[in-house]
């Protein structure tokens, strides 16, 4: 598309980025001007709207794009592919914000305005991720995510776990930083350019001059930087301070809004960057990168699954819990077969509503008996019988249990690296698995076998209630006709749509 000026462009595929970014300056101005006199609760529900708002426009997106448009001599891309990705961060946004708002009530973070509106700047970040096609904008989108991730994991200032968790995030995320943009840098160097669709093409041409061990480097350097976001090994050990220390609504937005922007960025860079590149036996993606991808994998299903049968604080158990999710999410690469995005986008929606239920009915308990030890849940059932039910179904699903959301996410996943032979690691899917129902039946049995220190009921907000169970029956709707969600995200989004004409035949 041929245009000499911004005013060519049509500007309206981009207005959940821009319904995004103004909401987020209107509440700066109105936490700067009006103050105190704005009630945490009115903030709360204009930043949901805003959310809600966009998320119309991305749905809009869907029905009227009929192929991806890019910006800006191709920085930015509206396709399928990102719009997918924005509906899931988009939800994982509302949902922390539901939480949010009864949370706030408690007076732990004093600045009601900076957590709404850094909210919406993280959000936005990951949606520039979703839709980058180049190295710049790439950046710039993990930047302004981070950036806001970070103040955010820090604002329960008078908490020491949370300034302590803060300092580690900031500087485990610098340092992932800086070895991301080495690697970015190496593309660069080879290929003269930082539009992701030209560096493939021009990487085999690099590949052929003798090049292979600089773009092995760069891929090896892309890998353990991006690995910080989605919190898999070797750079995840972040992750059980963090979720500590961070507000719990916040903890619940890392755990799925700043992994799945982290695999929209290994969707982006890794696959298309590196998909035509020439391997020793065939596709170097194929054979050495799926190669490293599957022992990352491996690496973050067992100690994800093992460090989490030690821990006593649920936070912390939830993060190594995520560690090993991020795990298994990195199968479908190992190599991709023709439904990996499906089952990826499957995996990642139903980890989206087990998790914020999950973190819905922590946030509750925790704040009622003053600890997230596991103990706090001891007696839940008599105490609470909605709460402690959902809790068990977000938990069966986590574990992989039959009729529940995430049971056919994992078994979407296993089929996959069946289908590619892949059968060591479809071994330690299944026996990590196994491993993880310990700790997660161990909070089950606290709830249900152990007496809590009282058996008075559990207060519980109506927001909360209503949420929880919402994303409970969602989890179990899912779980009994899970092709429900499938064939519509066949239907919706084309396989082949994020790789063009680059793809072999097999998956056109």
């Amino acid at each position: 598309m041929d245009v000499n000026t911004i005013f060519s462009y049509d500007w309206s595929y981009l207005l959940p980025e821009w319904i995004i970014l103004g909401f987020a300056t209107v509440l700066t101005l109105l936490d700067v001007f009006a103050g105190k006199r704005l009630s945490k609760t009115v903030t709360g529900w204009l930043t949901l709207v805003g959310v809600v708002l966009a998320g119309v426009f991305v749905f809009v997106n869907l029905n009227t794009l009929d192929k991806p448009y890019s910006y800006m001599a191709d920085m930015l891309r509206i396709d399928d592919y990102g719009n997918a990705f924005k509906l899931l961060f988009l939800a994982g946004a509302a949902f922390t914000l539901l939480l949010s708002i009864p949370y706030m009530k408690q007076g732990e973070v004093k600045h009601g305005g900076e957590y709404y509106y850094l909210l919406l700047t993280g959000l936005l970040g990951a949606m520039v991720m979703a839709s980058s096609a180049d190295l710049i904008t790439l950046f710039v989108g993990l930047e302004l995510l981070s950036l806001s991730s970070y103040v955010l994991v820090g604002l329960r200032k008078t908490s020491l776990h949370s300034n302590e968790s803060a300092f580690k995030y900031v500087v485990s995320g610098g340092i992932a930083s800086a070895v991301t943009l080495f690697g970015m840098s190496y593309l660069y160097g080879l290929t003269g350019t930082t539009n992701i669709y030209e560096i493939s093409s021009r990487l085999v041409h690099a590949s052929l001059a003798g090049y292979q061990f600089l773009i092995y480097a760069a891929f090896a350097f892309l890998a353990v930087g991006l690995a910080f976001k989605i919190s898999a090994a070797p750079n995840h050990m972040w992750a059980p301070d963090v979720y500590q220390g961070a507000p719990t609504p916040v903890t619940a937005f890392l755990a799925v809004v700043s992994k799945a922007a982290g695999f929209a960025l290994v969707f982006r860079l890794l696959m298309i960057a590196f998909f035509q590149v020439p391997g020793e036996e065939g596709r170097f993606f194929f054979q050495e990168g799926s190669l490293y991808l599957a022992v990352m994998a491996a690496a973050s299903m067992i100690i994800g699954n093992t460090m989490a049968l030690r821990q006593t604080n649920v936070k912390r158990m939830m993060a190594y819990s995520g560690i090993a999710q991020a795990g298994y999410l990195l199968v479908p690469f190992v190599p991709p077969t023709t439904l990996f995005f499906s089952e990826i986008v499957f995996y990642l929606f139903a980890y989206l509503l087990v998790t914020f239920g999950a973190f819905a009915v922590i946030m509750v308990v925790t704040r009622d008996q003053q600890t997230e030890e596991l103990k706090a849940f001891a007696g839940l059932y008599h105490r609470s019988p909605l709460l402690a039910v959902a809790m068990s179904i977000f938990l069966l699903s986590l574990a992989g249990i039959p009729i529940t959301a995430g049971f056919f996410g994992k078994f979407y996943l296993f089929m996959g690296a069946i289908a590619q032979e892949n059968y060591w690691l479809a071994a330690i899917m299944i026996a990590t698995s196994v491993v993880s129902y310990y700790y997660y039946f161990g909070i089950i049995r606290q709830m249900y076998m152990r007496s809590g220190t009282t058996e008075a009921p559990l207060a519980v907000p109506k927001s909360i209630g209503a949420l929880v169970l919402v994303l409970a029956v969602a989890t179990v709707f899912f779980g009994a006709l899970p092709g429900v969600a499938t064939d519509y995200l066949q239907a919706q989004f084309n396989p082949s749509f994020n790789f063009g004409d680059m793809l072999p035949p097999e998956f056109q």
